[in-house]
């Protein structure tokens, strides 16, 4: 053997020696609550699929464990202007079916992403352009300054023009409506796993992009993702082996998962909120037996309906302590949060009475909760506590339960008069905000504002807030604005939602606040 060959070789076994981890590829397998809801992240507001999906789709920016921007698809960029942004796309980068990533797609994927049914598009509506430089470079224009550019990139996902143009999804199919088209089951993305195949409710497979661009941490070469609902069955096939991670990991089995030698458990905050919604625009509610009104109009019975609910007891006994008090939409990973978010009203039974009385429902009224099962952790059975608190207040509540794609169909389509919902915050609030806080606008503004809550001075700084550079001056009116919605009860929050993933002690995942499990990062030791 010659010397040189010896020496490669010698290398070859001290790298081997030295991560042990990462010399065998493995399979992975793992569990959620509820299916994607689609495979086009475009097509809704679903977290869980984005998630997923962004192990096989792109943007131009990351967000990193650490929860802060890093480049994605566009390897640097610049502020040319005011207004005007440079971004630099990285070279010989390939989408999964071969065709390289150029400027043309990136010009493509942002008209997608804010076409009249995508769900990103509120996220995008800052931005009043793309405009292609050359093949690699892109220039971005805002319709003024805008803090958030950066943070809100990390929405746009890179779609391959041709692909969609030759498959006929040129425009995402809202998930909520029903509908598809042929991105709603398939994907062409450029990062580091590719669909291998999908049946919705049964399983998704995604197997590693050999010709990512990217730095692959992990050693997992097929990923395959299973839904499911029943807590007990999702338990169950992790002390039997046939998965690798669960999330959500129920409270009442979490020390059985510590207690077992094979297993261990994750728990850390989650950056998402769990609230009560109810329909403020309607003059009659939908599903009330009280015709001719709508209850909620009234901020008095808003009022009432918190000080009944008693958040601590569904913290203490639901969540069994794995949930954090709040009193507004944010969480503390966002821009903007301040710690007195956190505090909420005592329960007040009297109060809440007497509220009803001045409103003019001394006998209360009835109304129907629509609730997901398997969404959040414990959903259904928040629903079901928070009936019976109502019904110290006479407001008689009818829980509708419903698995999660027909539970989003339903209050997208604003079909509800009162329901529970969870969103996560992003690293600044004004997205949120914008999503969840503002008047529901033809420009996408309040797409899950589904309740409806509306002030004008609420929308005026939320838009201003979208555009003000001084961070000192965008703390101030985000705090105005959280005020004004919470002394109005926009919503009914009810806490901060905690993480906790049940998996094998061979597996390795960094667990973020996000809920984003990044595949590429996974190592499975066998």
């Amino acid at each position: 053997m010659s010397r040189s060959r010896r020496i490669a070789r010698a290398l070859s076994l001290a790298i081997v020696l030295a991560a042990p981890t990462l010399a065998r590829a493995e399979p992975f397998r793992w569990a959620f609550a509820s299916d994607v809801a689609s495979l086009d992240p475009m097509s809704t507001g679903d977290v869980n699929t984005r998630n997923i999906m962004h192990n096989v789709l792109e943007a131009l920016v990351k967000i990193g464990p650490d929860m802060k921007p890093t480049p994605g698809l566009a390897e640097s960029w610049t502020q040319t202007g005011p207004t005007t942004w440079r971004f630099m796309l990285r070279q010989n980068v390939k989408f999964h079916d071969g065709s390289p990533l150029t400027a043309d797609d990136v010009v493509f994927s942002f008209q997608r992403a804010t076409s009249a049914n995508s769900d990103t598009r509120p996220r995008l509506r800052l931005v009043k352009g793309v405009e292609k430089i050359d093949d690699h470079t892109v220039a971005i224009e805002t319709n003024g300054p805008s803090p958030t550019l950066i943070t809100d990139l990390t929405y746009l996902d890179i779609y391959a023009k041709a692909w969609s143009e030759k498959n006929d999804c040129v425009e995402p199919m809202k998930a909520a409506s029903g509908k598809e088209n042929y991105a709603s089951r398939h994907a062409n993305g450029t990062g580091p796993f590719k669909v291998a195949t999908y049946q919705p409710g049964v399983k998704l497979e995604l197997e590693a992009n050999a010709d990512w661009w990217g730095k692959r941490e992990g050693n997992v070469t097929r990923a395959t993702f299973t839904p499911v609902t029943a807590d007990a069955t999702r338990v169950a096939a992790l002390l039997d082996g046939q998965v690798d991670m669960i999330d959500p990991a129920p409270q009442q089995d979490t020390p059985r998962i510590q207690q077992d030698e094979r297993l261990k458990a994750l728990v850390g905050p989650e950056a998402r909120v769990i609230y009560l919604g109810m329909d403020q625009t309607r003059d009659e509610l939908l599903y009330s037996n009280v015709k001719g009104k709508n209850p909620f109009k009234d901020k008095r019975v808003r009022e009432a309906a918190y000080l009944a609910i008693d958040t601590g007891v569904i913290r203490e006994k639901i969540m069994r302590g794995a949930a954090l008090p709040t009193g507004a939409l944010l969480t503390y990973t966002a821009f903007g949060y301040d710690p007195s978010f956190s505090d909420h009203p005592t329960p007040d039974l009297a109060k809440a009475r007497k509220l009803m009385d001045e409103a003019g429902y001394p006998d209360g009224f009835e109304v129907t909760l629509d609730c997901p099962v398997g969404r959040y952790v414990n959903d259904d059975k928040i629903c079901a506590a928070v009936a019976p608190m109502l019904a110290r207040v006479k407001i008689k509540v009818n829980v509708l339960a419903q698995a999660p794609n027909l539970y989003f169909q339903k209050i997208g389509g604003r079909d509800t008069s009162f329901y529970l919902h969870g969103w996560g915050s992003d690293p600044d609030a004004q997205p949120l905000m914008v999503i969840l806080m503002h008047s529901p606008t033809k420009a996408g503004a309040g797409s899950w504002n589904v309740g409806g809550y509306s002030n004008p001075r609420v929308d005026e700084l939320i838009d201003r807030i979208g555009g003000e550079m001084d961070g000192a001056k965008r703390l101030d009116m985000i705090r105005e604005a959280v005020a004004i919605e919470r002394a109005e009860v926009g919503v009914i929050p009810i806490h901060q939602q905690m993480l906790t993933w049940g998996l094998r002690k061979t597996v390795d995942v960094i667990q973020r606040p996000d809920d984003f499990l990044d595949l590429s990062s996974v190592v499975v030791h066998k």
